[in-house]
């Protein structure tokens, strides 16, 4: 009983955590897609030496979005500990922080500075979630 408790409350923080992520997902994919319909096609006969590529998911949100489905399938799995979770989510809710305030700061964008920072953290939050998903602790 405990432990379903425990699952229901860890599942509903990361519920908490991902919904600002897939939200200002969900209108970034949305501001594209109307645009990308509005632009006319080239003509079929003719083509154009720099072909229409789709715009690249940011590198930021990309891995925001990957580490918070990997923490919520080791909690889903068992790999993860409460603790464990409760750490990395913690770590994951402070570079969000400083992602936002980092936007904040120059008009919504982040230098290639920020960004480096930000894909540093996330990369060390990265092979921390796979150490805590791989240390055998009891759950």
């Amino acid at each position: 009983m405990k432990n379903q408790i425990k699952a229901v409350l860890l599942s509903a923080s990361l519920a908490a955590f991902l919904l600002p992520a897939v939200a200002q997902d969900s209108s970034t994919t949305q501001t594209s897609t109307t645009t990308s319909t509005t632009q006319a096609a080239p003509p079929v006969t003719q083509q154009a030496p720099t072909a229409q590529v789709p715009p690249r998911k940011p590198e930021v949100s990309r891995r925001v979005n990957s580490q918070q489905g990997r923490i919520a399938q080791g909690v889903q799995s068992g790999q993860l500990t409460a603790g464990e979770t409760a750490n990395l989510e913690n770590k994951e809710a402070g570079i969000n922080k400083e992602i936002r305030q980092d936007r904040q700061a120059n008009g919504g964008k982040l230098t290639p500075e920020e960004k480096a920072k930000i894909n540093r953290q996330q990369k060390r939050d990265s092979h921390q979630i796979y150490k805590d998903k791989h240390n055998n602790s009891k759950r």
